[in-house]
């Protein structure tokens, strides 16, 4: 692990003991399972699709569990032999339901836990503003709280974290404070911003977590975390533009802007959806300030920590300019979004499968052909009609799906589960095969596939393959809308990637071309 948003010191020896981690595919599970590996526990993580994690370095040193928290049967199954059960998830997005959702979870995994006599329970929270009634607070931070209450009444003893925003390269709070910060050197904000709050780096947040674990048997409470600051979101703000080296940013609040408005703003500037940011935002209506920290009795703070806020954004803004971001709030997978895999059988019993093939034979080798596949979306863009993929982008953010702005976690290489601007990686064969699963709002489910090889007579060949499973009336009436266009992008799209590649091995120095398969050329 990289020390800069990572826990430097050394934390409580695990002494082999066994930690579950759920929610290990997303922004602060993933971080956290290798942590406790170093401090000494045993790891076992759970994940609704384990595969999701193969690519993973630390899942060599752990077991991968598939499950849900929300089935008892594999909760129980997971919670055999563990000593301290991290409990990360929530149901976040997924509608009006999903405090619901997050309650009977909760009392699934509390009622397992006991069960299997289980030394301790570790949940990371909201952390909630003082005086102010539950009923008023939104419905996220409600749930959170709720979620606490259910674990510390379990009759196992829990420790229940309580943070407002985290600060950490890839967290959707940071995402959306960089975007904003970056884009908009003039701003017409909510009334929000002038809210104080008390940041918290992630990587003081992974200690805290790591320390719970080893807390005494008597111990069973809430404990507040935060940084050593406290400011306004608008203070923020500024700091991130001192930081990025920016011109100081011009802020203007308004009254008007609601957390349902305000969010929809977000949506447009940023890349996190409205269906995150909105719960973001309604979090900062009221003052989030920590009003003790007694966590130092048992995990006692080190020299450096709790970072500042300068400290924390300069650690993230690092990682992300170094493109070493470990985990992205994106790295969970969309409540609602399709997670079936690529039918194999054309003949598939869910219906028809609508396909759109391209193959292409390629003067490059089947390496910096691989390069350039692997290399797709984010700022390399898709190599076809940059307008067509902008509008769908747009049209997808309209109707409160992700839109194109999530980019990729890193420039050059994809792993298995982590999101590609719209898509999802569902499958990579190194060399060979990249297959994306569409996670935009659609009448179906999409996949785009993407393979590289050779022919009979030894030639590099690209084959390209779109497919289709539409849903009903909807989803055949989108499809045939849209298939006049097919032989622009995805013709455009297979034939561009072939020129890149060809261009890339054969004029060493060329810069990568431009999402229309231009190509510019270093001044000499």
């Amino acid at each position: 692990m990289s020390s800069d948003e990572h826990p430097t010191e050394s934390a409580p020896p695990g002494d082999g003991a066994l930690a579950l981690v759920t929610g290990a595919t997303g922004y602060v599970g993933g971080r956290l399972a290798p942590a406790l590996l170093d401090a000494g526990y045993r790891v076992r993580a759970l994940a609704r699709t384990p595969r999701k994690l193969r690519d993973l370095s630390w899942t060599e040193r752990a077991e991968v569990v598939q499950g849900d928290v929300t089935d008892a049967g594999s909760v129980r199954e997971a919670m055999r032999g563990v000593d301290v059960a991290y409990y990360l998830v929530h149901a976040l997005g997924t509608g009006s339901g999903f405090e619901r959702t997050d309650r009977e979870a909760a009392r699934i995994f509390a009622r397992e836990a006991r069960e299997a006599g289980v030394r301790r329970i570790v949940y990371l929270g909201g952390l909630t503003p003082e005086g102010v009634p539950e009923s008023r607070l939104s419905p996220h931070l409600r749930s959170r709280a709720e979620v606490g209450r259910i674990l510390l009444g379990s009759g196992v003893p829990a420790t229940v974290l309580r943070a407002a925003v985290v600060l950490g390269s890839g967290s959707a709070s940071f995402e959306m404070l960089r975007y904003l910060t970056e884009r908009l050197p003039l701003m017409i904000t909510p009334s929000w911003v002038n809210t104080r709050m008390q940041p918290v780096a992630v990587r003081d947040v992974l200690a805290y977590l790591v320390g719970s674990g080893a807390m005494p048997a008597e111990v069973n409470r809430t404990f507040d975390i935060g940084g050593r600051d406290v400011l306004t979101y608008r203070e923020l703000m500024q700091h991130y533009a001192a930081v990025a080296k920016l011109p100081r940013r011009v802020i203007l609040p308004v009254p008007v802007l609601t957390p349902r408005l305000s969010s929809h703003w977000v949506g447009l500037v940023t890349p996190v959806p409205a269906a995150i940011a909105r719960p973001l935002a309604e979090s900062l209506r009221h003052e989030v300030v920590c009003r003790e920290h007694d966590i130092t009795e048992y995990v006692p703070d080190t020299p450096g920590r709790p970072l500042g806020v300068d400290e924390a954004l300069e650690l993230a803004l690092r990682r992300v300019q170094d493109a070493q971001v470990a985990t992205r709030w994106s790295s969970a997978s969309v409540p609602g979004a399709p997670s079936d895999p690529l039918p194999t059988d054309p003949d598939w019993s869910g219906g028809s499968l609508y396909e759109d093939r391209r193959e292409r034979l390629v003067d490059a080798s089947p390496e910096a052909l691989w390069r350039v596949v692997e290399g797709i979306g984010g700022e390399h863009g898709w190599y076809s009609f940059p307008l067509a993929w902008a509008v769908r982008g747009r049209l997808d953010r309209l109707v409160g799906g992700v839109g194109l702005r999530r980019g990729r976690r890193d420039a050059q290489h994809l792993r298995v589960g982590e999101s590609l601007d719209f898509w999802r990686v569902e499958e990579i064969e190194q060399g060979h095969l990249l297959r994306l699963r569409a996670e935009m709002r659609l009448p179906g489910l999409a996949w785009l596939e993407m393979t590289v090889d050779r022919d009979e007579a030894g030639r590099t060949r690209y084959r390209q393959r779109a497919v289709f499973l539409p849903r009903g009336l909807a989803g055949q009436a989108y499809w045939w809308s849209v298939s006049p266009f097919h032989a622009v992008v995805f013709g455009g799209m297979a034939r561009n990637i072939a020129l890149t590649a060809a261009r890339e091995e054969n004029a060493p120095g060329t810069s990568r071309p431009a999402p229309d398969g231009t190509v510019s050329r270093p001044s000499p």
